[in-house]
C-alpha cells in the first residue's frame, strides 16, 4: 500500500463526561474536510456514571474497516491516565501517546473497593507518553470543559490537516458562547507539543 493510501487509526479514550465523543466527531470532520474517507466507532461504558468511553476514528484514502486491533493505533489520545494505561496495548510501535496528566477516580476507587494503578505517570512516561496538563490549559483558556479541545490541538500537531480547517470545525461545532475560549484551548494544546 502506498504511503498516501495509508489508513491512520486514532483511539480516543476517557470516562463519561470528558468530551471524548465530541473530540472524535471533530477529528472525523477534520479528516472529511481534507477529502479523506472516515470510519468512526464508539464504545460507551457507563458513561453517565464516569465509566470508560472509547472511540476509534480511522481515516485515509479508502478505509475498509472501523476496527482497531491491539497494536494498530497510530495515536492514542487519553483524557486521563488510568484509561491511557488500560488502552496502551492498542498503540502501535512508534505510535503517539498523548495523555491528559490527570487521574479520574472511578466509582469503585471512590468507594474503597479498588485502588488506582500504582505509578501511572511513571509507567506512561516509560511508554513514551506525552503528558499534557490539559485541564489546567483549558481553565487558563477560559473554558474548563475544553480539555478535549486542548488534546485535539495537541494531536493536530501530528496530523496533516490545516490549522485553519481545525479552527473552522471547532468554531462550527462547539456552543456559540464558548467558541473563542475553545479556539484558545485548541491553540494552547497545539503550542503545548510544538513549543
Amino acid at each position: 500500500m502506498a504511503e498516501n493510501e495509508k489508513t491512520t487509526t486514532v483511539l480516543l479514550c476517557g470516562v463519561g463526561g470528558q468530551g471524548t465523543i465530541l473530540a472524535a466527531d471533530l477529528l472525523a470532520r477534520a479528516a472529511r474536510a481534507a477529502g479523506l474517507d472516515v470510519k468512526l466507532s464508539e464504545i460507551h461504558g457507563m458513561a453517565q456514571r464516569g465509566g470508560a468511553v472509547s472511540t476509534v476514528v480511522r481515516f485515509g484514502s479508502h478505509v475498509q474497516s472501523m476496527r482497531a486491533d491491539v497494536g494498530c493505533a497510530d495515536f492514542i489520545v487519553s483524557f486521563e491516565t488510568t484509561e491511557a494505561l488500560r488502552n496502551l496495548p492498542f498503540l502501535k510501535e512508534g505510535g503517539t501517546l498523548l495523555v491528559n496528566d490527570e487521574a479520574v477516580k472511578p466509582l469503585p476507587v471512590a468507594t474503597g473497593k479498588a485502588a488506582m494503578p500504582h505509578d501511572a505517570r511513571g509507567k506512561l512516561a516509560r511508554a513514551g507518553a506525552v503528558l499534557i496538563p490539559a485541564g489546567r490549559i483549558a481553565r487558563e483558556s477560559g473554558s474548563p470543559k475544553s480539555t478535549n479541545v486542548v488534546l485535539l490541538g495537541a494531536m493536530a500537531a501530528g496530523l496533516p490537516f490545516a490549522v485553519e480547517s481545525w479552527e473552522e470545525i471547532v468554531s462550527a461545532h462547539v456552543p456559540p458562547k464558548t467558541v473563542e475560549a475553545n479556539l484558545r484551548a485548541f491553540r494552547a494544546g497545539l503550542d503545548a507539543v510544538q513549543g
